[in-house]
């Protein structure tokens, strides 16, 4: 029997682990990406001998992406090195004080009594508030696609029990008194674009999601891991296409009959799986058709904040560095409201800087250090400034203030900048208003309340990644490609195996 045929828009994380998992079912997949290179937002940049991953750079529950290898009997070690970090963040505050954010118990425990003793038994038992929602709203819920109200319902009573409707701010505030232990564990939801303040509580799980998987970076940087996912999916017969964006989908009805890319090539297929951006997906995608009209509520719903990205590599090793390291400013709750809600540019910021060759040093010349800073900021709806003149007055302060502080020298020894704003994040990646994680994960935009895996109008239109079920962040987009992955095989059951 011939395969099956199925598209797949996009070959960020999401859309790679989609594909993968239709070829491994008996689907002929071809994954279609507009930029020259594969990976959406985990992009790469080459210059000067410097190697920059654009997007993700913590690598979480590395068992999520071993059963997408697991599928064609293949194993993730196979394709590519993951190597452990510690401490997971190190986290620094302006008056000195530092913590490490580590994977052992007992020094977990030292370095929370060296800021608040009393603060260490408050811990263990937002630990353990942490794990029961990892098991609740991960394990049980993550890769369960919400298709209807009822389904929602089923699953209300444990998570009211979780008081999923409190933020994570304040439920880790319920555990912990002191200030600065309140911000090492509740920023986490800045990572999948949630403000704390306002996220539910239920993305705490992250916290125990990274106590037991552990927090990893792929040698070669992130652009290794897509490269491996990669070559499985041509392995099993997949076929990717490289500079190759889709101008529409093409509906016979209320079907898919294929898509059109930007130089009018028709591609026919009655699966097809957007990993694009949500509003871009229905406003232009299918623009000219009834489902247009739900790019237009996509668009009124909340949307995450955008960031402020420069990579930038220096002819210096400095020693007392960690992989990541977050740099808490000298406001929370008042910059990370502004920081959603604009409308402008805070005069001040916290930053979290990555330093892949702490590593992985072949990512960088002998004796230099690539680097990956970010500001979290307003997206062009909260703040619609001109980041073409803008943002090189943001970066020249950013660099100043890292060589005023944790890169002593910095300055001196520049040898390679580049800059990604939110005009950026619009343009190159068609997110809606620059957003860097689409919507925002408010407790009334998750599970049944985000876009849903299929398409409830269009036979045969599937999405998939951070704007669907359950969310942004590595395993959260893989999640998603699993759920989205069984609905199709629900439809089309015509496959050799599950997916």
């Amino acid at each position: 029997m011939k395969p099956t045929r199925a598209l797949v828009i996009g070959s960020g994380f999401g859309g790679l682990a989609l594909a993968i998992r239709l070829q491994s079912a008996g689907f002929a997949v071809t994954l279609l990406e507009g930029r020259e290179r594969p990976g959406g937002r985990a992009y790469v940049y080459e210059d000067r001998g410097y190697v920059f991953d654009a997007g993700p750079t913590v690598i979480t529950d590395p068992a999520c992406l071993e059963e997408v290898f697991a599928l064609s009997a293949r194993r993730l070690a196979d394709y590519v090195t993951l190597l452990p970090v510690t401490p997971f963040y190190q986290l620094r505050w302006e008056d000195g004080t530092r913590f490490d954010y580590v994977n052992d118990q007992d020094e977990l425990d030292r370095q929370i009594a060296r800021i608040s003793p009393p603060d260490v038994a408050g811990y263990r038992r937002f630990l353990a508030y942490s794990q029961e929602l990892f098991e609740e709203g991960y394990v049980k819920l993550g890769a369960v696609p919400f298709l209807s109200f009822w389904d929602m319902i089923k699953a209300a009573p444990q998570l009211a029990k979780l008081e999923a409707w409190n933020s994570v701010y304040a439920m880790v505030s319920r555990f912990i008194e002191n200030e600065k232990l309140r911000q090492a564990f509740s920023f986490h939801s800045l990572l999948v674009g949630g403000n704390p303040f306002e996220t539910s509580s239920i993305y705490a799980l992250i916290h125990a999601l990274e106590r037991k998987g552990g927090v990893w970076f792929p040698k070669g940087g992130t652009g290794a891991l897509v490269q491996g996912m990669v070559r499985v999916f041509e392995d099993l017969g997949g076929l990717l296409r490289c500079n190759a964006p889709v101008d529409q989908i093409l509906l016979d009805g209320a079907r898919v009959r294929g898509v059109r890319l930007a130089d009018g090539e028709e591609l026919a297929s009655g699966i097809v799986a957007s990993n694009a951006d949500v509003v871009h997906t229905y406003s232009n995608l299918l623009r000219d058709t009834p489902r247009a009209s739900e790019g237009r509520r996509k668009a009124a719903m909340r949307h995450s904040m955008s960031l402020f990205v420069i990579y930038f590599g220096a002819r210096k090793v400095w020693g007392d560095l960690a992989h990541h390291s977050v740099l808490f400013g000298p406001r929370y709750r008042e910059l990370i409201r502004e920081i959603f809600r604009g409308p402008n540019l805070p005069d001040d910021f916290s930053l979290y800087l990555h330093a892949p060759t702490l590593s992985d040093p072949d990512l960088a010349p002998p004796g230099s250090t690539a680097f990956y800073v970010l500001s979290p900021v307003p997206h062009l709806g909260a703040a619609p400034l001109d980041w073409a003149h803008l943002g090189p007055i943001y970066r020249d302060a950013i660099l100043k203030s890292l060589d005023a502080s944790i890169l002593p020298g910095l300055l001196d020894n520049l040898e390679t900048t580049r800059i990604f704003t939110p005009m950026d994040f619009r343009d190159e990646l068609n997110a809606h208003m620059g957003s860097a994680f689409s919507l925002e994960p408010i407790l009334t935009q998750s599970a049944y309340f985000r876009t849903h895996n299929r398409d409830d109008a269009i036979s045969g239109l599937y999405f998939v990644g951070a704007g669907t079920h359950p969310g942004a962040g590595v395993p959260g987009v893989i999640g998603s490609a699993k759920a989205t992955a069984g609905l199709i095989l629900e439809d089309f059951p015509q496959s050799r195996s599950a997916a």
